[in-house]
């Protein structure tokens, strides 16, 4: 089994910023223990920019600006990671940096050589720790946190579980640092409104996820066919309990049994989407219902410029969004089409704005957008 975990900020690091040694061995030790079962691990670590703020900064507060937090990253990264390769050394086992921005996702061609670098880590007995490349990624186009990164991951090599490690035991029906009647909701069986309301927001001053941003993974994940568990993690045995399916280790998200291709996956959760179309009730049962492609001539409304290969999202007249993919015609002729809106131009028409091949239904799935 391959199996992703990821360890958040507030569960790597100390109350001052500092990395805890004690979490990563902890951790280490159980990748060890899966390892020799015959298992597969890619973690996924965020902590480098707290370490980073406790090593230059240890009496000062978190700075808010990005160039400087960037910077912060760049000195904590090899800190985290010279951890990680004590604690991993001590199994017998060797670490391996990855630090991935959107574009190893965003293009398909590099979303290939992104899958068949860490698969071929893996085939050679390494653990890839992976984290996102805060030292130099563009503000305006980056993960954010490290929970997508990790469903992102479990996606790209088909791993069957991702296990989400926390400072809580799972998610709860109501905010547990408000509500003191809160209950561990211990499987999800559907994604909702008042799943996504219970999420609360970021979980802690240093984190940039919370558990609002493990729901928003955990849904990518199930989509990709990939049984996730959300636990807390200082919880005895945690991960090799996720992977026997043990009762009680946490909140347990199971996978879609309909999976979708990869390439549709991909579309749908690693391709950002530029712009978003409108299409009236017909084209919205034709795409839902038929599989068809999506034509002119059930196109409503146009939102913001996009370029053919751009990703675009299809929204119904409600403006719920529930479809999207890879425009085959520009932002420019799709506003052409509505501006002939009546005429016998329009009603002839009959050019593809998305192909079925390159169209995925979302069906309330979260997908991401650029900023």
């Amino acid at each position: 089994m391959i199996v992703v975990v990821k360890i958040g900020t507030s569960s790597v690091t100390t109350a001052e910023g500092l990395v805890n040694h004690e979490a990563v061995k902890r951790l280490s030790r159980e990748v060890g223990l899966l390892r020799r079962e015959g298992h597969e691990v890619v973690l996924v670590s965020s902590g480098a920019v707290t370490a980073g703020v406790a090593t230059l900064r240890p009496d000062g507060g978190r700075p808010t600006d990005a160039i400087t937090l960037q910077a912060l990253s760049a000195v904590g990264q090899p800190r985290l990671m010279r951890v990680y390769d004590d604690a991993l050394q001590e199994e017998g086992l060797i670490v391996a940096q990855v630090l991935l921005v959107p574009n190893d996702f965003g293009e398909r061609r590099q979303y290939l050589h992104a899958r068949a670098t860490l698969l071929r880590l893996l085939e050679l007995g390494v653990v890839p720790v992976v984290n996102e490349n805060d030292a130099l990624a563009d503000d305006e186009i980056r993960f954010g946190d490290n929970d997508r990164i990790a469903a992102l991951v479990a996606n790209l090599i088909g791993a069957e579980l991702m296990v989400l490690l926390t400072d809580t035991p799972g998610l709860y029906d109501q905010d547990p640092r408000y509500a003191e009647d809160a209950l561990l909701v211990e499987e999800v069986v559907e994604f909702d409104d008042a799943l996504e309301r219970a999420a609360g927001g970021p979980g802690s001053a240093n984190s940039s996820g919370g558990m609002a941003s493990k729901i928003a993974a955990a849904r990518i994940a199930s989509w990709s066919g990939v049984r996730v568990v959300i636990a807390k993690s200082d919880r005895p045995s945690v991960v090799a309990d996720a992977v026997h399916s043990v009762p009680g280790v946490g909140t347990v998200i199971a996978a879609r049994e309909r999976r979708i291709p990869a390439r549709k996956l991909w579309i749908a959760f690693a391709l950002p989407a530029s712009a978003r179309v409108s299409v009236d009730a017909g084209a919205a049962a034709a795409l839902v219902e038929r599989d068809a492609s999506l034509l002119l001539a059930g196109v409503h409304g146009c939102t913001s410029e996009f370029s053919v290969g751009d990703a675009i999202e299809v929204e119904d007249l409600d403006g719920s969004v529930f479809a999207k993919g890879i425009a085959r015609l520009s932002s420019a002729e799709v506003r052409a089409h509505l501006e002939a809106s009546g005429t016998t131009e329009r009603s002839r028409e009959s050019g593809e704005l998305i192909h079925r091949d390159d169209l995925v239904v979302l069906l309330g799935a979260i997908a991401p957008r650029n900023s």
